[in-house]
C-alpha cells in the first residue's frame, strides 16, 4: 500500500505536470513570441511552491526517521535553490 505522502506529492507533480502541458499547448495555440513568453513566465510562479510543498510533504513523511539536523540541512538546501533561482 502507497504511503500518503507518496500520493501527495505523486498528486502534486502530477497537477503540475498537467499544467506544464497545458501552458505548451497554449504557446503553440497563440503563435506569438510575446505572449508565449508572458505563459512561460508565468509557469515561474508555479513551479517553487510545488517544490515547496513536495518537499514538505516528503519530509513530513520521513519526520520519524531522520534527524532534525538532516531536515534542517534539506530545508537550507531548498532555501539556496530558491534564492539561486530568483537571483
Amino acid at each position: 500500500m502507497l504511503e500518503k505522502a507518496i500520493i501527495g506529492m505523486a498528486t502534486l507533480r502530477l497537477l503540475s505536470g498537467s499544467l506544464e502541458v497545458l501552458a505548451a499547448l497554449m504557446i503553440i495555440k497563440v503563435n506569438e513570441v510575446e505572449k508565449a513568453l508572458l505563459i512561460n513566465s508565468s509557469l515561474a510562479l508555479v513551479g517553487p511552491p510545488v517544490l515547496l510543498l513536495t518537499t514538505m510533504i516528503g519530509l513530513m513523511g520521513m519526520a520519524d526517521r531522520i534527524s532534525l539536523a538532516k531536515i534542517l540541512w534539506i530545508l537550507i538546501g531548498v532555501t539556496c535553490i530558491l534564492i539561486g533561482v530568483r537571483k
